[in-house]
């Protein structure tokens, strides 16, 4: 999966860099001139709301299927968001319309503030018409990847699969950074999608000798139960995953070693899933040790608002950065 694209919004002048990269994925996913305008139109109130309100920030783009995903990240004052809503309320003097109107034209929209902690605003556009029917699952999931600075390919990448009614999940992170790291990924991904094993320690080990012909991954999967309230877990390297819930933080560890160039023998790992816990994926481009302290009420919010908050807070910032955010219904 392509990584995000970021756009720093610090001036009202900059806003229009992001509305054109944001037409351009429109143009690519074949949306009519109603849903492009209202992704232009997205863009352009919550990067004015940026400058206006929250002292600056950060834009993020990227596809998610047939959809543009539309992120805004700050640090700044933070927001009352259901006042913000509500058409006719301001703090900066303006009609008060901006964020209600990005709500009313976006297909899902979420949000999550905290005084003096900033805001985080996921806004999905979809080129089929507002409030069409979606497919029931069991689950949502939600996946941001940034490349590391100067770089235009992430060597981190991701994907979901569903086999025999389980869901499987992988996340991969090329060795290094660049095209020959997301070459590593992309073929871990491929191979992810064309396999025939069921366990993901199995399918690892397979997808092992054939990854030698790259510089090598490290690549985690997970195996969704939901129905048993449960998961099952591999890994090689530095991948990493988190069951969280308010009342429990369990870690998801891979096994040392590198697919494609040298690896133990490994295990799959079952763990019981809690009430109420996300599982949180991500590479070694998010800090190892970062916790949701001080943020209640985040956890309910839905999967992107959730890593949009993670990557925020705690990217590196200088390699390949990816979270992957899973809630069960």
């Amino acid at each position: 999966m392509r990584p995000y694209q970021r756009f720093a919004i610090d001036d009202a002048s900059q806003v229009g860099e992001a509305r054109r990269a944001a037409q351009v994925l429109a143009a690519e996913l074949g949306f009519d001139d109603a849903a492009a305008g209202r992704l232009a139109l997205g863009v352009t109130e919550l990067g004015t709301n940026l400058v206006r309100h929250a002292g600056g920030g950060a834009l993020l783009l990227g596809l998610d299927g047939d959809a543009v995903e539309l992120l805004s990240l700050d640090t700044g004052p933070g927001m009352d968001i259901e006042r913000c809503l509500q058409d006719g309320f301001s703090t900066g003097g303006t009609a008060g319309t901006g964020l209600g109107a990005v709500k009313r034209i976006a297909n899902r929209f979420s949000a999550f503030s905290l005084p003096q902690r900033g805001a985080v605003i996921a806004a999905r556009f979809e080129s089929r018409t507002l409030n069409a029917p979606r497919p029931a699952t069991g689950y949502s999931v939600a996946g941001l990847g940034l490349p590391a600075p100067g770089e235009q390919v992430s060597g981190d990448g991701w994907g979901l699969r569903i086999k025999d009614g389980r869901p499987l999940l992988l996340v991969a992170d090329g060795l290094g950074h660049g095209p020959e790291a997301a070459a590593a990924s992309d073929l871990a991904l491929d191979l992810f999608r064309r396999s025939t094993l069921n366990g993901p320690a199995a399918m690892l080990e397979d997808a092992h000798p054939t990854l030698r012909s790259t510089r090598g991954a490290a690549v985690a999967i997970v195996a969704i139960e939901p129905t048993l309230d449960r998961l099952v877990f591999a890994g090689a390297g530095n991948i990493t995953g988190r069951l969280i819930s308010g009342v429990s933080d369990r870690s998801l560890i891979s096994q040392p070693g590198t697919l494609g160039v040298q690896i133990r023998r490994l295990q799959d790992v079952v763990h019981d899933w809690p009430d109420h816990a996300i599982l949180v994926l991500f590479s070694d481009g998010i800090v190892s040790r970062w916790n949701l302290e001080g943020a209640g009420g985040l956890l309910a919010c839905d999967p992107m608002v959730i890593a949009g908050w993670i990557l925020r807070d705690h990217c590196r910032g200088r390699d390949d950065a990816t979270v992957v955010v899973v809630r069960r219904h």
